[in-house]
């Protein structure tokens, strides 16, 4: 049963760093795309919209 939890653990751990990976790279290519490119310069940029990995509670300042 030990082997089980720890199972589950490392794959928990697993989908959430590739989750980051994820949004990272699709965040960083919409943004070099010439779409992304053109919609910056139409709208601005968006930058306070923030992350929930930006909202740590160890960032109490």
């Amino acid at each position: 049963m030990e082997s089980i939890g720890q199972a589950i653990f490392v794959y928990i751990v697993s989908l959430f760093i590739l989750y980051i990976v994820i949004e990272t790279a699709v965040r960083r290519g919409i943004n070099s795309s010439v779409i992304g490119i053109r919609f910056e310069k139409k709208y601005g940029n968006d930058e306070e919209k923030k992350s929930f990995l930006d909202d740590d509670l160890d960032n109490d300042r």
